[in-house]
């Protein structure tokens, strides 16, 4: 019996004429039929859900390391929040929700063990190969690191949730042919010469949505999760006006509440009001542009998901606050030239003995590469890695690992 595609939404005609069509979509690197039950976004979406890459992200660090307590956000539940904003975002402009979630929940995979301080460490061992990224990192994964299927290596995304993982910042090309943000990595222009990504164009604004999420989301949870570990308190968020006046908000409502819940009043405001921008401001700038389809969208020459320019001003004084107070703080820098050495340390041991990365499917014909190629093969395997694993394998080749308590 054959299935009622209009009964299961897919004839939905809310979606905009400048959304992603997800029945149409430009294509695979490797061919496939098409699902009678699912749109090739929402495969997207679950191939993603379903890798090794996903799972590992509950072990990696987003501000704090693991080690610190249960209750602190991991990379895991930090793209999971990012993807909530985004798929609310994409409702509210009648974009495709699934695309939009899947470049959520695909924008972190390439991040190392231990956050930042992980991949500013594997860059600077790495920059005579062409340093590390790690959303060209993410795409690597999604291409050619994750072996799940028979006829390919990587996941086989459509053409929109790669462009989405690989742009969803903004074009990689400016005008005259230079990278916007340094060179491109050389990652994405291997891939891009086999299925080309167009990195002079904007992304989808399904994949600005995701984006713009991922700013709202760690800005309002890193303060959270800053509360909660006591690098900040009620009298440091007071020197972020913003800040400031929500909590004025929420004390003259409910003058005797109690801090947990305090906190979380501030976290959903903040929410809330960033939301709330960036629909208006995308509303405003589709008014004036518009676009008659998502290429519009694409060649529109600006972003059009963002915040206003008093959000904007907010979104930097709440950077700048959670730099001083928290990622530059003594204790966090401790920990961090710990986490920095563990990486370190085992690039340099992998690089000398290869046969040390136990399970790694390039262990038979390593020792023999051009020593560029095993760069970026330890490269892989180091930041696929969690923290805990990480901290094992240390533990395992050297006789003093670092205290990242």
């Amino acid at each position: 019996m054959a299935i009622d595609r209009q009964a299961l939404g897919f004839g939905d005609s809310a979606r905009a004429v400048y959304a992603a069509d997800p029945w149409n979509s430009r294509g695979r690197l490797y061919p496939e039929s098409l699902s009678p039950t699912r749109s090739d976004f929402q495969r997207d979406r679950d191939r993603i859900v379903h890798t090794t890459a996903f799972r590992r992200l509950k072990h990696k660090t987003q501000v704090f390391i693991a080690q610190d307590g249960d209750h602190y956000r991991t990379r895991l539940t930090h793209t999971i929040e990012v993807a909530q904003v985004a798929r609310a975002l994409a409702r509210a402009l009648r974009l495709d929700e699934d695309l939009a979630e899947g470049v959520a929940l695909v924008h972190d995979f390439g991040h190392t063990p231990f956050g930042h301080t992980g991949e500013d460490a594997l860059h600077a061992v790495l920059e005579p190969y062409g340093g590390f990224d790690h959303n060209a990192q993410s795409l690597r994964i999604v291409t050619k690191l994750e072996r799940r299927y028979a006829e390919f290596d990587g996941l086989n995304l459509t053409w929109e949730s790669l462009e989405g993982l690989v742009k969803h910042n903004g074009p990689l090309i400016g005008p005259n042919g230079e990278g916007t943000r340094g060179p491109v990595p050389q990652p994405i222009l291997d891939y891009c010469a086999l299925h080309d990504l167009e990195l002079a164009t904007h992304a989808s604004l399904e994949a600005q949505v995701a984006a713009i999420a991922d700013d709202i989301a760690y800005n309002t949870h890193d303060i959270d999760d800053g509360l909660r570990s006591g690098y900040l308190n009620f009298e440091i968020l007071e020197e972020v006006p913003f800040l400031a006046g929500l909590m004025r908000e929420v004390r003259d409502r409910y003058p005797n509440l109690e801090d947990s819940r305090f906190t979380h009043e501030i976290m959903r405001r903040q929410i809330t009001r960033m939301v709330e921008d960036v629909i208006s401001v995308a509303q405003a700038n589709l008014r004036d542009l518009k676009p008659d389809s998502a290429d519009a969208v694409r060649h529109a020459g600006k972003t059009i998901a963002g915040f206003s320019d008093e959000m904007q001003a907010t979104d930097k004084a709440i950077k700048k606050l959670l730099f001083s107070r928290i990622y530059r703080h003594p204790e966090i820098m401790r920990i961090r030239a710990g986490a920095a050495r563990i990486v370190t340390d085992l690039y340099q041991a992998f690089m000398d003995r290869p046969r040390e990365m136990q399970s790694h499917y390039w262990y038979g014909q390593i020792e023999s590469m051009p020593e560029q190629v095993k760069a970026r093969h330890v490269a892989d395997y180091l930041a696929g890695m969690t923290d805990t694993y990480a901290i094992a394998a240390h533990r395992r080749l050297f006789d003093d690992t670092p205290d990242l308590r």
